[in-house]
């Protein structure tokens, strides 16, 4: 079928033509791009252009908002998937994404297992709901590109794609047929009682504390790392980074000068920042 998906491209691209200058230059200034080679770059550039064509952008308060902030956004969603099979990298829950221009509170009420009800204020920079909008702040987004370890972009659709399974985010997304759910679950148990012990003993942890606050956390967090800090997750995790190149078919931080399985042809910030 890849005749069809190249003449679906042909034409897609006659409707719409590539913005070549602008993608290569916001390309040119995003860390998280900085790995990728020519090839790989191009076929970024095709996928997130037609993300784009599937995308609506939200604004409730006014804000400057560029075409070169819509290509950063979409080259950070296409990035995580950007050498699985087409068919795999669809996104299907992606429609709309909102963008207010910093972070946000969240009034939430919440049970605990003694069904005791707690309420509470939360500050937040990024919001996932299954079936329903990713919640972007504008502010975190660009100041994101300049920090290791933190991508609110990234977070947030890891929980998308953590959703894919069952609609929930419990840090179990869906797996290639190469990766075990067994592993899988050892990998991150093991990651996981690491950050809750050091919560407990009080101790710094290795990454980001909020890693420790639920198995979606922390998958998400972790994936942060794998994109924008590897070699700090790998000296840290180096069983959980191998996990995640297999899962993600790419070893960010390394220049990739050939195809990967699974391609079908083509200073810090704080350590606690606000809930995403």
């Amino acid at each position: 079928m890849q005749w069809l998906a190249a003449w679906q491209r042909k034409r897609f691209l006659k409707r719409h033509p590539l913005p070549e200058a602008a993608w290569r230059d916001v390309l040119s200034r995003l860390p998280v791009t900085s790995c990728l080679d020519a090839a790989a770059r191009q076929r970024l550039m095709m996928r997130g252009w037609q993300r784009l064509h599937h995308l609506a952008f939200h604004f409730p308060e006014p804000l400057t908002w560029t075409l070169e902030d819509q290509l950063s956004v979409a080259a950070h969603i296409e990035l995580i998937t950007l050498y699985w099979p087409d068919s795999q990298a669809r996104w299907p829950d992606v429609h709309d994404i909102v963008v207010v221009p910093d972070a946000f509170r969240r009034h939430l009420v919440e049970t605990d297992t003694a069904g005791v009800i707690h309420e509470h204020d939360d500050e937040r920079i990024g919001e996932t709901s299954s079936r329903g909008p990713v919640v972007l702040s504008m502010n975190d987004m660009q100041a994101d590109r300049h920090h290791a370890g933190v991508n609110v972009i990234i977070h947030e659709f890891i929980h998308k794609l953590d959703m894919q399974n069952d609609g929930v985010a419990n840090g179990f997304p869906p797996l290639h047929g190469d990766i075990s759910s067994r592993r899988w679950h050892a990998t991150f148990t093991r990651v996981w009682q690491d950050l809750t012990d050091h919560v407990a003993r009080g101790a710094p942890t290795p990454i980001n504390e909020y890693a420790a606050t639920d198995p979606a956390e922390c998958l998400a967090v972790c994936c942060e790392y794998f994109f924008t800090a590897p070699g700090r997750l790998k000296a840290t995790y180096p069983e959980l980074h191998a996990l995640l190149v297999e899962y993600f078919r790419q070893d960010p931080g390394q220049k990739r000068t050939t195809q990967h399985p699974g391609a079908d042809g083509y200073n810090a910030r704080p350590s606690q920042p606000a809930s995403r």
